[in-house]
């Protein structure tokens, strides 16, 4: 199956993302339950590596951080934009979380694409090249709304999830859930 780790957009983010993507006014918008920032894309994964990683990622411990969208961007794939993305203020506490997570997922068998990690939430894509409205659009919101800053939000775990490819894009099915973890008591260290 198909997985990956990632952090699902709160629901009190969702009317600002919708805002931008009708400002945009072209592309596939993202829908809102969709929305989501990705950890660690672990591709096709068979039940038993899943299960090892489960495992892994279940003992990490997750201590509460705030992350802030802030500033538009355009994907590219070839010389093409591809998606419009939300990206993130720099925060160590996201790419220690990362980090872990893709120590994790190779300790648990998978091979993971090295590449740099780059945090951002997928807003809108773009299936075929942009005509010449459609590139003036992205344009002008680059420019009037690339420096936005979305209400910054408290990230307190994270999720396994499954990704089914249909037509209209990619549905989410979070497999698991690995909230913070629970204070330990006074006089213990981890």
């Amino acid at each position: 199956m198909r997985v990956f780790v990632g952090i699902m957009l709160p629901e009190a983010l969702w009317g600002a993302v919708a805002a931008l993507q009708a400002e945009l006014g072209c592309g596939r918008p993202v829908a809102e339950e969709a929305l989501h920032l990705t950890l660690a894309y672990l591709g096709e994964v068979d039940l038993p590596e899943l299960e090892t990683l489960h495992e892994g990622v279940s003992a990490l411990p997750v201590v509460p951080f705030e992350v802030v969208l802030a500033g538009l961007d355009v994907i590219e794939g070839g010389e093409r934009a591809r998606a419009l993305v939300l990206k993130l203020r720099p925060s160590p506490a996201l790419e220690a979380l990362q980090a872990k997570l893709v120590q994790a997922a190779r300790r648990a068998g998978l091979e993971l694409e090295r590449r740099r990690f780059r945090p951002h939430v997928t807003i809108a894509r773009f299936n075929r090249g942009l005509t010449e409205a459609q590139a003036a659009r992205l344009g002008h919101l680059l420019e009037s709304r690339g420096d936005v800053v979305l209400p910054a939000w408290r990230v307190g775990g994270f999720a396994l999830i499954r990704s089914h490819l249909g037509r209209e894009g990619a549905e989410y099915e979070v497999l698991a859930e690995y909230p913070e973890s629970a204070p330990l008591p006074q006089g213990q260290a981890k």
